[in-house]
């Protein structure tokens, strides 16, 4: 082993029936310091998820294949406890909207196309991992916090920072005996909150500020400007009898949020603008925008509803 070789940053399982791809995934990963496993078709690769199902941070996964196809793979993972979450990224030569729909729909969240850009793949696998990756600390770190919180019927918070809207979500998703689906979908919309909200990020300086390496340097440097600087985010929690709901209101100019309220195969391909869809259709019941989108109601049921 070599003294100054990089730890990897992240394990990842590549599926394609084709050895060149393997080949090519294989070689441009590896250079990025993941460990990568390679599977030649659907049935080889489910049985190496299901043999360590807590081995990796990222299946790419190519749609049509031998003996067991990506999306059969796919249905196997969301119908599986511990491989529902693990993020897949579908790579298909196939680009019809029905298609794409079909595989956003069915929880294949990340999206490429034969033949893809270096770069951006690189970008949509490493947001992938990135996002399960904090997803899993989250959920760790939520189950060791005070679960006090569900004594709770009403509060009022107030947070600036990407840092401390974390901890809120944290704090608050233990109101719920769910609370692991419950802190993701608050967190999408907490970072919604700051950084398209109150620091007036739009979405495409994210997608370019991604590319070059730099949205968390602009997140830092919006951050201290005066006119950013005393922004907050307003966060309502009530306990109801049937159900639970926050109201979280930034003090930016709002944004177009009918465009994310679903997964929109227009976007499948970009490395970010899944946090909305996401949090409506993993964890809560109800999301409602309300006047320009700098403020969103979301509610989770604690009762079935009729």
């Amino acid at each position: 082993m070599e003294k100054n070789k990089k730890r990897s940053i992240y394990n990842a399982l590549v599926v394609d029936d084709e050895p060149w791809n393997l080949e090519i995934l294989h070689a441009l990963l590896s250079a990025q310091n993941y460990v990568v496993t390679s599977a030649e078709n659907g049935r080889e690769a489910w049985e190496l998820l299901e043999k360590s199902p807590d081995a990796y941070d990222v299946v790419i996964l190519d749609r049509k294949m031998p003996e067991m196809d990506g999306m059969a793979v796919l249905q196997k993972m969301k119908a599986h406890p511990r491989l529902a979450d693990i993020p897949v990224v579908f790579q298909t030569a196939q680009s019809s909207r029905k298609e794409i729909l079909e595989g956003l729909q069915a929880g294949a969240y990340y999206y490429l196309t034969k033949p893809y850009q270096e770069d951006q793949m690189l970008a949509v696998v490493k947001t992938a991992a990135e996002d399960f990756t904090r997803q899993k600390k989250l959920l760790k770190e939520t189950q060791q916090t005070s679960s006090t919180l569900a004594l709770m019927e009403h509060g009022i918070f107030k947070f600036k920072t990407l840092e401390e809207g974390q901890d809120l979500a944290k704090f608050l998703a233990n109101s719920s005996p769910d609370s692991t689906r419950l802190v993701v979908g608050l967190l999408e919309l907490m970072i919604n909150a700051v950084e398209h909200g109150n620091l007036g990020i739009s979405y495409q300086e994210k997608s370019l500020l991604i590319q070059e390496k730099g949205w968390k340097r602009e997140v830092e440097r919006r951050m201290n400007l005066p006119e950013y600087r005393e922004k907050q985010v307003i966060v309502e929690f009530e306990h109801a009898k049937t159900e639970l709901r926050f109201l979280i209101r930034d003090q930016g100019k709002g944004f177009d949020w009918q465009n994310y309220l679903e997964f929109d195969p227009e976007r499948a391909f970009d490395s970010h603008g899944r946090g909305v869809a996401m949090a409506r259709q993993m964890s809560f019941d109800k999301l409602e925008y309300h006047g320009p989108g700098n403020e969103v109601l979301a509610i989770k049921y604690t009762k079935r509803q009729h």
